[in-house]
């Protein structure tokens, strides 16, 4: 067997493109509590500043913040999207190689039972 079949994930992953990696990065720390916990907290500190301030750069109904917060949600929609996309083409890569490693399995298999009639007889 060569490398490539035994190791396929450390080869795999050594073939991702900066845009690939980065998605997968990003993919990863969305779905965190750490992230959430950040969001809440800039939120919040959003809003002690604004209210603390004399003349605050976004008063009251935040529209800023909620301008961002769009601008992010429609952002992170499409790295969603694009992450999902990729994990798609990984799980058919591994179905790829987990069948042509069931297949070579199998002519081993049937060699080998094969050897064990003839030896029988």
């Amino acid at each position: 067997m060569s490398a490539e079949k035994k190791n396929w994930h450390a080869s795999h992953k050594q073939s991702l493109t900066r845009g690939e990696r980065a998605a997968d990065v990003l993919r990863n720390s969305m779905g965190s509590w750490r992230l959430v916990a950040g969001f809440i907290a800039v939120m919040i500190i959003w809003a002690i500043v604004n209210f603390g301030l004399r003349d605050p750069w976004d008063p009251y109904p935040f529209i800023l913040l909620n301008l961002f917060l769009s601008m992010l949600a429609g952002r992170q929609g499409a790295i969603l999207l694009i992450a999902a996309k990729r994990q798609d083409a990984i799980a058919a890569a591994m179905a790829e190689h987990d069948f042509e490693t069931e297949t070579a399995a199998r002519e081993g298999i049937e060699q080998l039972l094969a050897i064990n009639r003839n030896s029988w007889r």
